[in-house]
Parts: C-alpha cells; sequence; structure tokens
C-alpha cells in the first residue's frame, strides 16, 4: 500500500532510528499528558453507495467540560481523490455518531441524542435540498435498508404500553434491583434501596452501578417499516435478542444472529446461531445448529450464499465458513472453510460486488489490515491493504472501485483516507491533528525480535527518549497490554510517547499469549500465566540492553493494565529486574478476582476451570502467592466502578506491600470502569497519565537507585 500525504513522518523517522541522534527539528518538547486534550479521532467510516461522499465521525475534546465530543463530517470525493475541504454536517452543539448510508445515497442516518427526545435515530438528506436532520415515522433503531432501499429494518425493545393509551409506561426506578425469584422477603419495599441478587449477570463493565435482574428487561425484537416511513411493524417475539441484520436479495427475508441459551448462566458453551425470518413476520427459521457460535451473517449479491463466522468452542479457532442458500434463505450442503489454512482472527465478512470474494479486518504482527479470500479452489487469503499502520473501520463503494477507511500510526492519531478498491494509491484525506503534532517531538518505535527456548519469535517495539544523547544514561520502562490476546503494534499510543518526552527508553512487546501471531501462539500461555511469558518479557529488556547500551540496567520499570497489570504484579514478585512499577486495573488473587469479576469465562478456560476445580492453578498463578518478594516501589491505579478487575485486588496488593513498608500509593478514580484509560472521563484519564510519569521520573530519574 502506497500511502501519500502522511507528512514523510513515519517513513523519515524511522529510517533514521539508531542509538544515535534522530534531528528533531524545530520542535523543542514531546507529548505531554495535557496534550491528549488536542487529539482528534476519526472513528467511524461510511463511504457512500456511489463512491462520491465519505462520512465519517470526528471526536474531539472538550476540556473545560470534561467530556468528549462527536459530530459527523463529509468529504467529497472525486475518482478517489478529494473534491474539496471536508466539512461538519451535523450540529456541533449536538452528539451524533455512527453514520450509515440509504441503497441510493440520497439518505444519512446517525445516531444522535437530543434534549428529551427518545428516538436517538436521526436522518438527513444529502445533496439537492438538504435541510435539517428529521426523524422516519415509525424508526426508532439503527436502520438496516433492503437492497431495493423499500424496507428498513431495526433492533429496539417494545414499548411497554400495558394501559394501551400509546404513551411508553413509566419504569419503576428500581425495577429489578430485588430479583423476582428472590426467597427472603422486603419488609417495605419504600425504604429499602438495596439490592437482592440472584443472578450471575448483576455486574456487567461499562456500568457504574449494579445491573438489575435479567428477567426485568425488556428484550430487543426486530421491527420493519417501510424506507418512507409509517407503522412499525413487530417481525419477531423472540426470548432472546437479535442482532447482526441482513437482508436477503429478494427484500422479503432477514437473516439475524440470536443465542437461545442467552439467559443458561451455567451453560459451558458457545451456542449462537443464524436463523432466518420473514419480513412479515412468522417463527424464525434456525439456520445453523453446528457445534460452537456462528455469526455475522453476509449475503452475497446474487443471494446464493451465505458467508459467515464460525467458532466451535471456547478457545478454537475463529474462521470464516460459507454455504450455498436456496431461494427460501435456508443453507443447502456443509458450509466450506475460507480460512482454515490461515492462522489469524478474521472480522465480520463482507462481499466484494461481483460475489467472487469475501473480505474482513483483521490484525497482524502488530499491525491492522483488510483481507480477502476467493471463492475458487485454493481459497487463499491475502492482504488488501499493507504496512506498518492499523486500518479499521474500512467501508467499499458499491461497485468496489473505492474504499474509505481510518488509519493511525505511532505517530499519529486516526485520521481519513481513502484508496482504489484494491488498495492500491491511498491518500490522507484528513490533517484534524497535523497543526499541533508539528509542535512536539515523536520518537518512531524501532522494530525488535528475539527467541525464546523453545524457538518462538518475539516481536516488540523500542522507542527512544526525546532529546536522546549517545553516552549518556537512561532508564527505560517496559509496557505490558492487556488482554492477554491483544496486540501492541503500529498504532497510537500517548503513554509512550509521555515516557519518551520525560527521558525514558519505551519497550512494548507482544509476548506469547498476544494476538496477531497466529492461534498457537494466542493460547501457548493457557494455565502457563507469568510463568510462560516471564521470559518474553526478559528476554525484550536484555534484546534492548543489547541494542542500546546507554539504557541503565538498574532503572528499569514496568507498567501495565488489566492482564499487563497482572502481569506486572508477577514480575514484581518474581524477578529482580525492575526498580518501579505501575500497575493499573490489575489482578493480584484469582480466587477473589473469580467471585467479583464479571469475566469467569476467561479464567475456566485458561485456567481448566474454576477456582474449585483448579485450585492449585489459581493460587500458584496469583502473584499475592510470592507478594513477600516485592521491594520495588509500586504505584497501583483502580477504578471505582471497574467491574472486569474490581479494585480489590489492587486493595489487596496496597495492604500487603504497605505492611512490609514498601513504597506504594494507592490511587482511585470515581465513575472510572475497566476503560478508564480509553474512554474514561478526560480528566480523570490525563491525571491517570501524569500519575504514570511523574512516578517513573521520581523513582527511576530523580531518585538515584542504589539496588534492585
Amino acid at each position: 500500500m502506497h500511502l501519500t500525504g502522511m507528512r514523510g513522518r513515519l517513513l523519515v523517522a524511522v529510517m533514521a532510528w539508531s542509538c544515535g541522534v534522530v534531528p528533531t527539528g524545530a520542535q523543542t518538547r514531546g507529548l505531554a499528558p495535557g496534550d491528549y486534550y488536542r487529539e482528534v479521532i476519526v472513528e467511524d467510516v461510511a463511504m457512500r453507495p456511489q463512491g462520491d461522499m465519505i462520512a465519517f465521525t470526528v471526536m474531539s475534546i472538550v476540556e473545560k467540560e470534561n467530556r468528549r465530543h462527536r459530530e459527523i463530517w463529509l468529504q467529497p470525493i472525486a475518482q478517489g481523490k478529494a473534491s474539496g475541504e471536508a466539512f461538519r454536517f451535523t450540529a456541533p452543539t449536538e452528539e451524533s455518531t455512527d453514520p450509515r448510508w440509504s441503497p441510493d445515497g440520497a439518505l444519512l442516518a446517525f445516531t444522535s441524542k437530543r434534549d428529551k427526545d427518545d428516538n436517538a435515530t436521526w436522518f438527513a438528506r444529502v445533496g439537492g435540498t438538504g435541510g435539517e436532520a428529521f426523524h422516519l415515522d415509525g424508526v426508532a433503531g439503527e436502520p438496516v435498508w433492503s437492497p431495493d432501499g423499500r424496507w428498513i429494518a431495526y433492533v429496539k425493545a417494545p414499548v411497554r404500553d400495558k394501559d394501551g393509551d400509546g404513551a411508553p409506561d413509566k419504569r419503576p426506578e428500581r425495577e429489578g434491583w430485588v430479583a423476582p425469584d428472590a426467597v427472603s422477603r422486603t419488609l417495605d419495599a419504600q425504604r429499602f434501596d438495596g439490592r437482592v441478587v440472584t443472578s450471575i449477570r448483576y455486574k456487567s463493565n461499562g456500568t457504574l452501578t449494579w445491573m438489575p435482574h435479567y428477567s426485568t428487561r425488556d428484550i430487543p425484537q426486530i421491527f420493519v417499516v417501510p424506507s418512507g416511513g409509517g407503522a412499525a411493524v413487530q417481525v419477531t417475539r423472540l426470548a432472546f435478542a437479535p442482532s447482526q441484520l441482513a437482508w436477503l436479495p429478494d427484500n422479503q427475508t432477514l437473516i439475524f444472529t440470536g443465542d437461545d441459551q442467552q439467559d443458561n448462566e451455567v451453560n459451558p458453551d458457545l451456542t449462537a446461531d443464524l436463523f432466518a425470518v420473514a419480513r412479515s413476520g412468522g417463527e424464525p427459521t434456525r439456520l445453523t445448529s453446528n457445534p460452537g457460535a456462528d455469526r455475522g451473517a453476509a449475503v452475497s449479491p446474487r443471494g446464493d450464499r451465505l458467508a459467515f463466522l464460525h467458532q466451535s468452542r471456547v478457545g478454537a479457532e475463529t474462521d470464516v465458513l460459507v454455504a450455498d442458500l436456496d431461494p427460501a434463505g435456508r443453507l443447502r450442503g456443509t458450509p466450506r472453510n475460507l480460512t482454515a489454512a490461515w492462522d489469524r482472527v478474521p472480522g465480520v465478512p463482507r462481499w466484494t460486488p461481483d460475489g467472487r470474494a469475501v473480505r474482513f479486518d483483521a490484525e497482524t504482527n502488530g499491525n491492522a489490515h483488510v483481507f480477502e479470500v476467493a471463492l475458487d479452489d485454493r481459497a487463499v487469503v491475502r492482504p488488501v491493504t499493507t504496512g506498518d499502520v492499523s486500518i479499521r473501520s474500512a467501508s467499499e463503494s458499491r461497485d468496489g472501485a473505492w474504499m474509505a477507511y481510518r488509519l493511525d500510526s505511532p505517530l499519529s492519531p486516526a485520521e481519513l483516507f481513502v484508496a482504489a478498491g484494491d488498495g492500491k494509491g491511498a491518500t490522507e484525506l484528513t490533517r484534524l491533528n497535523a497543526s499541533w503534532l508539528t509542535s512536539v517531538v515523536l520518537q518512531a518505535p524501532e522494530r525488535l525480535t528475539w527467541t525464546v527456548a523453545d524457538g518462538t519469535t518475539i516481536e516488540g517495539w523500542l522507542v527512544k527518549p526525546v532529546g536522546y544523547v549517545p553516552g549518556r544514561s537512561y532508564p527505560m520502562v517496559l509496557k505490558i497490554h492487556g488482554g492477554p490476546h491483544t496486540q501492541y503494534g503500529n498504532t497510537w499510543f500517548p503513554t509512550f510517547h509521555i515516557l519518551s518526552a520525560s527521558g525514558f527508553f519505551v519497550l512494548y512487546p507482544n509476548p506469547r499469549g498476544s494476538s496477531g501471531y497466529g492461534h498457537a501462539f494466542t493460547y501457548a500461555t493457557r494455565g502457563k500465566w507469568g510463568e510462560l511469558d516471564t521470559e518474553d518479557y526478559l528476554g525484550g529488556v536484555d534484546t534492548a540492553l543489547a541494542r542500546c547500551r546507554d539504557i541503565d540496567p538498574k532503572r528499569v520499570g514496568v507498567s501495565g493494565g488489566s492482564y499487563g497489570g497482572f502481569m506486572t504484579n508477577w514480575l514484581s514478585a518474581t524477578t529482580k529486574r525492575f526498580a518501579a512499577a505501575v500497575t493499573s486495573r490489575s489482578i493480584t488473587n484469582w480466587e477473589s478476582w473469580y467471585g467479583t469479576s464479571d469475566a469467569q469465562r476467561l479464567t475456566e478456560y485458561e485456567f481448566h476451570g474454576p477456582p474449585w476445580e483448579s485450585r492449585e492453578t489459581y493460587r500458584r498463578l496469583s502473584p499475592i502467592s510470592y507478594v513477600e518478594n516485592v521491594s520495588i516501589p509500586t504505584l497501583i491505579i483502580n477504578g471505582d466502578n471497574d467491574w472486569r478487575t474490581p479494585p480489590g485486588d489492587g486493595e489487596q496488593w496496597f495492604m500487603a506491600l504497605k505492611k512490609r513498608q514498601v513504597p506504594v500509593e494507592l490511587v482511585s478514580y470515581p465513575r472510572s470502569t475497566h476503560d478508564l484509560s480509553r474512554t474514561g472521563e478526560p480528566w480523570l484519564l490525563v491525571d491517570r497519565l501524569e500519575r504514570i510519569r511523574s512516578w517513573f521520573d521520581h523513582w527511576l530519574n530523580r531518585k538515584v537507585v542504589t539496588s534492585w
């Protein structure tokens, strides 16, 4: 992929990387925590079917109000090039996201919660007379147009109207707080404002309070409305939630994903399937009954084939399957696996216009790209886009001639790009961050690799300090990603640049357990978290020390969040290689974590069962089992409303270190979930960046380290 317009920064900086001096031009400082407020991010991307316009979401930070702001912009296109400047399309006083085009490209739908309007689905005409955003009668959810443009389907919970007056019933404020099947009795419902829980699902990451009992929720259903607006017809009456709608070309049938076991809390298996239902309603037909989960259906242009994702069990590979369809939308024959020989995780499939190939997005070796597999005898997966970048939210024109996407790199937040349908001739269309990026120094990462004892090659990246002077001694921070089944790589990570600006080398590796390197690599650490991957991290530290002799081996810090927090604790307790630590949203005690988290299925697979079946594993892999060995200063960062890695684990670590007189601080962020570092309140997110920076600055830069 040839990239045009990326300021030349990435190429020049990478070519110049060495442990010598890299010219920094007129810039005088590196990235600071407060620069987060200046970031502008391209998010959702939607190309108009004709390929002459791109709608995209722009996210910025409103610092004074401690919030993010999102609005829809439009970029006119002519033959794959910008035809004029991108412009704001939705009102700057409103929040707007999720652009979606009608088949004829005349309407743009988007989501916007406005004032006291209960309907967040809006439409606007693009071109011609234009005009204000409006509702379509009967449409109250993200629209999915039929191929002929005459119908709109959407998913939404039915309106409660038991008295039949046409107005939604008022939901009781505490509905579901007391489980309907509770045996204990509430003496006075007006005086009791607590919770009575009988369901496992009383917590969910991203929410600030406990969840009401699941049986009291309204189950979303499929509705269909004429595209010009009208009375909504409820198509389904399911006991489970449908999602991922797709129309057949006959405009009469909808395919969707559903899991009839969604409320079976002791179900250990993946049980989602594909269903078909007539536009007019009726009993849905189950299309798949494979062991495992089937989801993300995409109908071929002629309606004769169905592509979808399949995973046979927890921990198994995810593949793209293609099945033949009969005229009624039923599967014929045995589905064919298009990605059986491709060892990565494909995203939701989509068809090329000619129906001869399937495309999807996927991560690989620190990058994220668009891939394609043809339906020929070879079924070879090939990259459509390439390069050391991360490409997401790809959207193609109806004829496949053009594609648009968001692209970010180690040196820039996500911007909007357009390319030919084959991925060639990529051009940057926005430069939303160009002005402020020119005022700071960003050091490009150098790719490093090393080999561990079993012969596996591990990949990582090393960032130099801003203002690096050869021969001077520098500290280094090892950064550890979460998951562990995620990846670091060629994308925008402000934390790394902030540490670089404070005089640190920054090493960020993808150890075994990371995604993007194949299935065996991803699950190599099963049952051995910490025990196996320690070698990968220490090998990376040794490789960095050998690469740059100016790194002081006695001034190496370690930091990470979630799994990275667990691993920070583990390395602090089981090695003597580090001089300071910052552990965020971490795990210290797997047994207590299991009983308080919302994600028990993770360790039930990774540790071969729940704690009462794998007690020795849970305790052996808990950093708290070795906390007496910790001697390095540690900053602990918790979110008060983190239900994924609840704050109790960080508190256990704090209490143990404090009792043992190890320098330690515990930072507790209010109104903060597991996603504090990504989507948390801006003021708190920036405060967190400064605490990480200042902790390492104090212990590794300003304080003389005499021992490790």
